[in-house]
C-alpha cells in the first residue's frame, strides 16, 4: 500500500464528507495499493476506508495479493469458487458497516455487478463519484512517474528511428503497424499502449482510424500515432510523415500543425490552463484557413493511462500545476484527402514545461 498517497486520499475523502472508496482493478487499485489484477466474471473490490485500515473483497486464489499490499488479514474478506462471492460482500459490509456509508465508488471503472452486489449486502450505503477526488492526487506526478514515462518515450522514438528506414511504398498499413509492434517489443516495451494507429491517405482524415490493408502510396501522407509502457507508464506519441512528394496543400497544412504544436507547447505552464493550451493550438489553424478541420481538443493527460485529466480542451479553465503530465496534439483532417497530427508529451514544470518527446518535427520523407 502506498501510505503516502492513501493518507492524502483519506484527507480529501473528509474534506468530502465521504466514508470512504470502493475500486475495482485497474489504475486506480494500483495507483493506491500497487495490487495487479484484472476485472473478471470473479469481482475484486478494495475499500479505503476514510478513518481505517483499507480491506478487501477477493478470490481466494488471488488472497496472497492482499497480504503483500499490507491489508490486515481479518479485513481480506476471500472466497472461493464453491462458495461464492455473495457471502464475501455481506462479510464486509457488515464488518465496514456499509449500510451507513457515503461511498465513493469509480464512475469509470467500476462495473454494474459491483455496484448491485453492494447495494444489495448494504442497503442504505449512499453512492457518490469518486473520480474528482482520486484524479486531485494522480494528475500530479512524482519524479518515478515522470522518468518512467521518459523510459516509455525513448522506447517508442527508438523503435520509430529503426521502423522508418523499413517503411516502402507498396506496404499496406496492417504492414507496417506489424513491423512498429515487433520494433517496440524488441526494444523494450512492456505493452503497447494501444493499438497503432497507421493511416496513409484518406484513411488519415480520421483522426483514430484503424490499419487496413490499403497500400500507402506516393504522394499519400502517413500518420502514426503509437506509444507503449515501460515501468507502467505510457509513451504516447503521434508523427505525419511523407509517402514521397506531396502536393502544395498538403504541405501546407503540415506546416500549420507543426506550427500549432509548438504555439500549444509555449504557452503550457503553471499559470496557464488547458483552455489557455487548446486556444494557442487552435489560433494557428484558425488563422491558415482550417478551423473547421481540427475535430479535436489539443490534448488529454496522460498517467497510468493513455486519457486521464487534465486536458487541453476549451472547457478546462483549471490552472496547470507543476508534475501535470498531458498530450498536445493538433491535427487537421481533410475529408477524402487525408490528415495530420503531431504529438508531443509534456510534463509541467515550476517555471514552465518541457517535452519529454524529441522525435523530429520537421516533415520526414519515406517510402
Amino acid at each position: 500500500m502506498n501510505q503516502q498517497r492513501l493518507e492524502k486520499l483519506q484527507q480529501q475523502m473528509k474534506t468530502a464528507v465521504i466514508d470512504g472508496i470502493a475500486l475495482v482493478p485497474g489504475p486506480n487499485m494500483v495507483y493506491f495499493s500497487h495490487i495487479h489484477s484484472h476485472l473478471s466474471e470473479r469481482p475484486i473490490v478494495l475499500f479505503l476506508p476514510a478513518n481505517a485500515a483499507p480491506a478487501l473483497i477477493i478470490p481466494g486464489l488471488e488472497a496472497m495479493k492482499g497480504r503483500a499490499a499490507g491489508v490486515p488479514d481479518e479485513r481480506i474478506f476471500a472466497w472461493s469458487d464453491e462458495q461464492g462471492y455473495v457471502g464475501a460482500f455481506q462479510q464486509a459490509s457488515e464488518t465496514l458497516g456499509l449500510s451507513n456509508w457515503q461511498l465513493g465508488v469509480e464512475a469509470l471503472h467500476m462495473r454494474v455487478l459491483e455496484r448491485d452486489l453492494l447495494a444489495q449486502v448494504a442497503p442504505g450505503v449512499h453512492f457518490s463519484h469518486a473520480d474528482p477526488l482520486i484524479a486531485n492526487l494522480r494528475m500530479i506526478k512524482d519524479a518515478a512517474e515522470i522518468a518512467a514515462m521518459e523510459k516509455a518515450v525513448a522506447v517508442a522514438e527508438k523503435a520509430m528511428e529503426r521502423l522508418l528506414p523499413q517503411i516502402k511504398i507498396g506496404q499496406t498499413e496492417k504492414q507496417i503497424a506489424a513491423m512498429l509492434t515487433q520494433e517496440l517489443v524488441n526494444g523494450g516495451a512492456e505493452t503497447m499502449a494501444f493499438g497503432p494507429i497507421i493511416a496513409a491517405g484518406p484513411n488519415g482524415a480520421s483522426p483514430h482510424a484503424v490499419p487496413t490493408d490499403r497500400p500507402i502510396q506516393a504522394g499519400d501522407l502517413l500518420t502514426i500515432d503509437w506509444g507503449v509502457y515501460v515501468d507502467g507508464y505510457p509513451s504516447d506519441i503521434t508523427r505525419t510523415f511523407a509517402v514521397g512528394e506531396i502536393d502544395a496543400e498538403l504541405r501546407r497544412i503540415y506546416n500549420a500543425v507543426a506550427l500549432a504544436n509548438e504555439q500549444g507547447k509555449q504557452a503550457a505552464g503553471p499559470h496557464a490552463s488547458g483552455q489557455d493550451v487548446d486556444r494557442a493550438a487552435r489560433e494557428v489553424i484558425e488563422e491558415a484557413g482550417y478551423g473547421q478541420y481540427f475535430i479535436h481538443r489539443t490534448g488529454h493527460g496522460l498517467g497510468l493511462e493513455i486519457h486521464e485529466p487534465p486536458d487541453m480542451v476549451e472547457t478546462n479553465t483549471r490552472q496547470l500545476q507543476p508534475g501535470n503530465v498531458f498530450t498536445v496534439e493538433p491535427g487537421i483532417y481533410l475529408p477524402g484527402r487525408g490528415g495530420v497530427r503531431i504529438e508531443d508529451n509534456m510534463v509541467v514544470t515550476a517555471d514552465g514545461a518541457r517535452s519529454l518527446t524529441s522525435f523530429p518535427r520537421e516533415l520526414i520523407t519515406v517510402g
